[in-house]
């Protein structure tokens, strides 16, 4: 199998904008107790690669409804901070849907952005399973706060990650 050589990423400012959410995301001290990796593809497209484990389990063996919600604002969040350049955005409200229960194994959520770019953005994201079936979706309200991105030690540590 060949495998696929991905051509140096352009050093725009929205693509520093983007590593450097990366770098924010990486250093929240609660995603340090989930294995998980967030991946900004695009102007208002996340994704978020995690590992559901055990430790994530209700009594009855499978994912607790707070890793479903973890995992979708998340990726909604991020889906919208990336229209984002100045402020941290804060999540107003949020609506999820439980649709399987998750048992285990690795679950991607997707963000995007949806509508609004001044006060207000809504975004949705959704959970896909490592069979590819859909687990659970949101809607989500973001709101820019008062704190600067240019603020935050870990947007900063993913700048300077992505300047080299």
């Amino acid at each position: 199998m060949s495998s696929i050589v991905t051509p140096p990423e352009p050093a725009d400012s929205a693509h520093l904008h983007w590593r450097a959410l990366e770098g924010l995301y990486a250093s929240a001290p609660v995603n340090s107790l989930f294995e998980s990796r967030l991946e900004i593809v695009a102007e208002g497209v996340s994704r978020i690669h995690f590992e559901v484990t055990p430790s994530c389990f209700h009594a009855a063996g499978a994912a607790h409804g707070t890793i479903y919600f973890k995992m979708l604002d998340d990726a909604a969040f991020y889906a919208a901070n990336t229209l984002v350049t100045d402020r941290f955005l804060l999540t107003t409200s949020f609506n999820l849907f439980f649709t399987r229960p998750i048992q285990g194994g690795r679950v991607t959520a997707e963000g995007r952005w949806v509508s609004g770019r001044r006060r207000v953005l809504v975004a949705e994201a959704r959970l896909i399973d490592e069979e590819g079936e859909e687990v659970g979706r949101g809607t989500g309200t973001f709101q820019r706060s008062r704190i600067p991105l240019s603020g935050l030690d870990g947007y900063n540590a993913g700048l300077r990650a992505a300047l080299g």
